[in-house]
């Protein structure tokens, strides 16, 4: 399977990376810290298991409809209690971005939606951890402020989790 990720600056490993003596009480702390922009389902797409015919259909879309770059910015800590997949809670770090909700609407209306992931259900944000007690993320979210961190992305990645790296980059504008 696929997913369309934006890059995030090393302000944001850095600060996964101080976050991560208070992560320690859940079952899973992320070391890879992405954002991302649309995941490609073959439910909803027969090609979205092939990079280059993925490739293809990105590009165009993205020269399209995409600004240059993207603006985005974190804005705090926050958790989902139970998420669509996997064990919760899943504590994050919260990103705005009305670049990036734009583009994803675009991307849902081209590839089709994630039920319970996009859509109107898509939350920007960077996990950090997950499993655990709801508690514990309910009192870290509570009382630990982050300052703020904005960045622009020119680029967007795409992941290729059968060799879990990196298969492609597609530049914006």
């Amino acid at each position: 399977m696929f997913s369309l990720n934006v890059p995030v600056p090393g302000q944001v490993a850095r600060l996964a990376s101080e976050l991560h003596p208070e992560l320690t009480r859940f079952e899973r702390i992320r070391e890879r810290h992405t954002l991302l922009a649309k995941r490609f389902d073959t439910a909803l797409d027969d090609h979205a298991d092939s990079l280059p015919r993925l490739r293809e259909r990105l590009r165009p879309l993205l020269r399209r409809h995409a600004p240059a770059s993207l603006e985005l910015r974190v804005t705090g800590l926050d958790y989902f209690e139970t998420p669509p997949r996997g064990p919760g809670p899943v504590v994050y770090l919260a990103v705005e971005s009305a670049d990036l909700r734009a583009l994803h609407r675009r991307l849902c209306d081209s590839f089709g939606t994630v039920e319970g992931l996009e859509g109107d259900g898509y939350v920007p944000h960077v996990t950090l951890a997950r499993g655990g007690r709801v508690a514990d993320a309910a009192d870290l979210v509570a009382r630990r402020e982050i300052e703020p961190i904005e960045w622009t992305a020119g680029e967007l990645r795409v992941w290729d989790s059968r060799y879990r790296e990196d298969a492609t980059r597609i530049p914006l504008g």
